[in-house]
């Protein structure tokens, strides 16, 4: 079975190095792709003040963070929800550099030690939509994920949306897998009938002006995001 957790954390300011501490994680549990509700939520009492910066971003105070365990107070049951999962993030180096530097202040060995892999859906991003924003909020648009309710960044709701993200980017992956899976069961002696398609006359549907316009605006775009070494406008030069 497999076991994905989704992560996202907020902290005091941008620099684990410099002495910034995490305050909030949050963590939502994928198993086979699905939501199984058994997530993650904790704040924590970093020890100092978050940035002037940091609280318009997160908007959670000092004075609420006050009465709030430390890292160190939770981090064998923290560590516990992870062990041996795939960890998504969204700008891995950041959350994983925050996560190490607890980890070291509490004795630990390095976050990669407790889980199976981490995967940056940042990365990912970058890799299949070249030259275009791909923040958290820009993929919600883009792949039509509801984050009208994010005002502030928090790290389960940010965790929440990133889970949506992560299973509309990966979800032509399951079609591979049908296919290999498909694939290997006529492998295995499975016989497909055969059927006589001359007779079957199939419509031959013609695309809109508007449709044909839309097209070409996509065309254009992606061979502008590519530096005009897309092959097809090659092929109409040639």
């Amino acid at each position: 079975m497999s076991r994905q957790i989704v992560l996202d954390t907020e902290t005091t300011g941008l620099s684990a190095d410099n002495g910034d501490r995490i305050i909030e994680l949050g963590c939502v549990e994928l198993l086979n792709r699905k939501l199984t509700g058994n997530n993650l939520h904790l704040y924590f009492n970093p020890g100092r003040d978050s940035h002037e910066d940091a609280l318009k971003v997160h908007g959670i105070s000092n004075e609420f963070l006050k009465d709030k365990p430390r890292f160190e107070d939770v981090a064998e049951d923290i560590l516990q929800y992870l062990q041996g999962a795939e960890i998504i993030i969204h700008n891995a180096a950041f959350d994983v550099g925050f996560l190490n530097k607890e980890l070291e202040l509490t004795g630990r060995p390095a976050f990669h030690t407790y889980v199976e892999s981490i995967t940056d859906t940042l990365a990912m991003a970058k890799e299949m939509y070249p030259g275009k924003r791909n923040s958290l909020d820009a993929l919600c648009d883009r792949l039509g994920v509801d984050n009208s309710g994010r005002t502030l960044h928090g790290a389960l709701l940010d965790a929440e949306l990133l889970a949506d993200v992560y299973i509309n980017l990966t979800r032509g992956q399951d079609a591979l897998l049908i296919a290999d899976d498909a694939q290997g069961s006529a492998g295995r002696g499975t016989v497909a009938a055969a059927i006589d398609l001359r007779a079957i006359a199939l419509p031959v549907l013609r695309a809109s002006e508007q449709e044909r316009a839309a097209h070409e605006d996509v065309l254009a775009q992606i061979d502008k995001a590519s530096g005009g070494k897309t092959v097809w406008r090659l092929a109409q030069t040639a």
